[in-house]
This record gives structure tokens, C-alpha cells and sequence, in this order.
């Protein structure tokens, strides 16, 4: 009898930290917003609150770890 092929299976973690636009690109939430916010202005607090596009380099990893995305 024949093996059957192993399933790709999602990796949670990695779902619930990067999400892939129509387009391909992989984006997340900048770091440093947690905790420790009081010695940091509002402007940097803005800014840290937009979600920024991973680099190249991690794509392709992040990508292989979401296989039905």
C-alpha cells in the first residue's frame, strides 16, 4: 500500500503575526507599543501603531510556513 503524502500544515504562530496582502506582500505589526509607552512621545506612538512590510529576505520563510495563504 502506497504512503500518503504528508499534509502542509499552517503554522498558528506564524499566522497570527504576518498576514499576506492580495498582492503578495508579507505585512506586521511594529514592536515597542506594549509597555514602557510613557517615555515615548505621541508622534513615535503613532507611527509604531501602522503595520509595516516585512523584508525581503524573511518572505520567503514566513511564506513557507503559510502554506494556504
Amino acid at each position: 500500500m502506497p504512503r500518503p503524502i504528508a499534509r502542509r500544515k499552517t503554522k498558528k504562530a506564524v499566522a497570527k503575526r504576518f498576514k499576506i496582502t492580495a498582492t503578495g506582500k508579507v505585512i506586521t505589526s511594529q514592536s515597542g507599543r506594549r509597555h514602557l509607552s510613557s517615555s515615548k512621545n505621541r508622534k513615535r506612538m503613532r507611527h509604531l501603531a501602522k503595520s509595516k512590510q516585512v523584508d525581503v529576505t524573511d518572505v520567503y520563510r514566513i511564506k513557507s510556513n503559510l502554506p494556504f495563504a
